[in-house]
C-alpha cells in the first residue's frame, strides 16, 4: 500500500488538494483564451474526460477579461497562468478565477506582489509556484552552471519566501523539467524539506507516445513514493489525451480508477483470430465509459481464460471462436465474427 506524503491541504475552487484528498487530474486549455466559445467547448470536453482542474494561459488583458465569461459557463475550477504582469493577476482575480499560477519573484516591485497577495487572500485564492528548468533565474544558472534538482528547488524556495514574508501560505508548488530523473529528484528533494502540496508533472515531454512513456515513468515513480497531490501529463497532443494518460498512470500505481481498463494480449504465433481490430474497436467504444471496469480481450488458450475470468467482462478467443466471460463465469461460446458485437452488447447492457 502506498503511503502518501503528509502535506497541508488547500482548496482550488471546490477541489481539495493535499492532505488526505485524492490525487486530482489537471490539464491546460490549448485554445486562445480570448476565444471564449472555443475555450468553453474545450473545457466541457475535458470535464467529460474526467479533468478536475483546468489552467488557462493569460498573455494579455483581453485574455484576462475573457475569464469571467468563461467562468460563468463552466463548473470546473479554473487557474490563471500569469507571467511577469501583476495587473493580469489582479484582473484574473476580479474575473472570478479559482487559482493563480504565478512566480512572485517574476512580478517585479514588492508593492506589486503585495497587491496580488492581498487580493488573493481576500478571496481565498491559492497560488501555485511553478518552477521550470527551462526558465531558471540567471543567478542560479551562474551558481550551478546548468539546471539541476538543487537549482530547481532553490528557485522554488526563493519564491516561497516572498509569499511567506507577506503572510501567505495558501501555496502549492511544481518543479518541472523535461528530463525525467531531474524532475523526480527535484520533487524528492523538495518533499523532504517542505509540506506544501505538490503539483507533479514532467514538462515538454513531446508527442503522445514518447510523452506518455516519459510521464508514466516520472509520475509513476513519484506517486509510488507517495509524492504528489495533483498532476498534469504534458503532451503535444489533445488535452483529453493528457487526461486519459493521467488516469492510466494513476490506475497503474493503484491510486485511482476511472473508466475501462482493457487487458489484451500482445498476440503471438498461438493466436488464431484477428485480435488487433477487436481490441482497437473495444478501446474506441469504451472511451466514453467512466465507470471503473476491466475488460479482457485475449487471443489464446494459455493465458486467455484466466485473464478473462478475472475481468468484469472478457473474451478468450480460440480458433474461429471465443468464450464470453462475465464476472468469472463463461456465458456462451461466440463465433469469431460476432465476438466484438456480443462483447460490447454485454458491457452496454450491464452499465
Amino acid at each position: 500500500m502506498i503511503m502518501r506524503k503528509a502535506t497541508r491541504q488547500i482548496m482550488v475552487g471546490g477541489v481539495p488538494v493535499g492532505g488526505s484528498a485524492p490525487v486530482s487530474v489537471q490539464s491546460m486549455t490549448k485554445t486562445d483564451t480570448r476565444n471564449i466559445a472555443a475555450t468553453v467547448a474545450q473545457i466541457k470536453e475535458l470535464e467529460s474526460a474526467g479533468c478536475e482542474i483546468i489552467r488557462l494561459a493569460v498573455p494579455d488583458d483581453d485574455a484576462a477579461k475573457a475569464l469571467g465569461a468563461i467562468r460563468r459557463r463552466v463548473g470546473m475550477p479554473m487557474i490563471a497562468d500569469i507571467h511577469f504582469d501583476y495587473r493580469l493577476a489582479l484582473e484574473a482575480i476580479r474575473q472570478g478565477i479559482d487559482g493563480l499560477r504565478l512566480n512572485p519573484g517574476n512580478i517585479g516591485a514588492e508593492w506589486k506582489v503585495k497587491e496580488v497577495v492581498s487580493a488573493a487572500k481576500e478571496r481565498s485564492i491559492p497560488i501555485r509556484i511553478g518552477v521550470n528548468a527551462g526558465s531558471l533565474e540567471k543567478h542560479l544558472l551562474d551558481k550551478y552552471g546548468h539546471p539541476n534538482p538543487e537549482s530547481i528547488v532553490e528557485s522554488a524556495e526563493g519564491h516561497i519566501r516572498i509569499l511567506e514574508d507577506l503572510g501567505f501560505r495558501d501555496i502549492k508548488v511544481s518543479l518541472k523539467a523535461s528530463n525525467v530523473m531531474m524532475t523526480v529528484n527535484a520533487y524528492r528533494l523538495f518533499s523532504s524539506r517542505h509540506d506544501y502540496p505538490l503539483h507533479i508533472g514532467v514538462t515538454e515531454t513531446g508527442p503522445t507516445f514518447p510523452g506518455a512513456v516519459k510521464s508514466a515513468v516520472g509520475l509513476g515513480i513519484l506517486l509510488a513514493e507517495g509524492i504528489g497531490d495533483t498532476m498534469r501529463v504534458s503532451l503535444t497532443a489533445s488535452p483529453e489525451e493528457e487526461v486519459r494518460t493521467a488516469y492510466e498512470i494513476l490506475r497503474a500505481v493503484g491510486i485511482r480508477k476511472r473508466g475501462a481498463e482493457i487487458i489484451s494480449c500482445p498476440t503471438c504465433g498461438r493466436c488464431q483470430v484477428d485480435l488487433r481490430p477487436v481490441v482497437e474497436e473495444v478501446a474506441r467504444v469504451l472511451r466514453s465509459v467512466d465507470k471503473p471496469i476491466t475488460v479482457a480481450v485475449m487471443g489464446c488458450v494459455v493465458n486467455g481464460p484466466g485473464e478473462a475470468r478475472e475481468a468484469d467482462f472478457g473474451i478468450a478467443a480460440g480458433k474461429g471462436m471465443g468464450l464470453l466471460f462475465k464476472k468469472g463465469e463463461v456465458i456462451r461460446k461466440v463465433p469469431e465474427e460476432q465476438m466484438l458485437e456480443v462483447l460490447l452488447e454485454l458491457i452496454k447492457k450491464e452499465q
